[in-house]
């Protein structure tokens, strides 16, 4: 509806007209906002380097205890014994499901109860979370957890 030749109508007319474009103005407002907001999830994606400490090559030896195989990434958590004999849990974060299926893993690969070995770079916050970066499997087979060109550090060396 357009506002122009609407002098007929006069005021109520013209009033109505622009109560229109207000409304359709709030409308497409609303509509970038929800985008906004759906979209955060994409923006708060963040890289290698910003969370995990590259420099500090861990080994976790341990037992599946959870496996989240998920998008964005796949998690699994391991009971590893500490140094001084407790038992703390660890999360490692691995690539995304089409990754890790790409570098050779499956929904098979781990089990919760296998014993693993994993080589990674833990988290900066000093939580108990590692970046998984070589996953050495109970059969022996090793097999990368990372996301190439995530920025990260390559495979570690054995």
């Amino acid at each position: 509806m357009r506002c122009q030749g609407m002098h007929w109508r006069g005021l109520t007319g013209l009033f109505h007209c622009y109560r229109l474009r207000f409304v359709r103005n709030i409308f497409a407002v609303l509509a970038a906002f929800a985008a906004l907001v759906l979209a955060m999830p994409a923006l708060a994606h963040h890289s290698f380097s910003a969370e995990f400490d590259g420099s500090k090559l861990i080994e976790l030896k341990g037992v599946v205890t959870k496996i989240d195989w998920t998008n964005p990434h796949v998690y699994f958590y391991l009971d590893v014994k500490d140094d001084k004999g407790n038992t703390v849990n660890w999360g490692c974060e691995a690539a995304s499901p089409g990754s890790l299926h790409r570098q050779g893993w499956t929904r098979d690969s781990l089990k919760v109860g296998d014993q693993v070995i994993v080589g990674g770079y833990p988290a900066r916050d000093g939580s108990k979370l590692a970046d998984a970066r070589r996953v050495t499997l109970p059969d022996g087979r090793r097999i990368f957890g990372g996301t190439p060109g995530d920025g990260g550090p390559g495979e570690p060396k054995p």
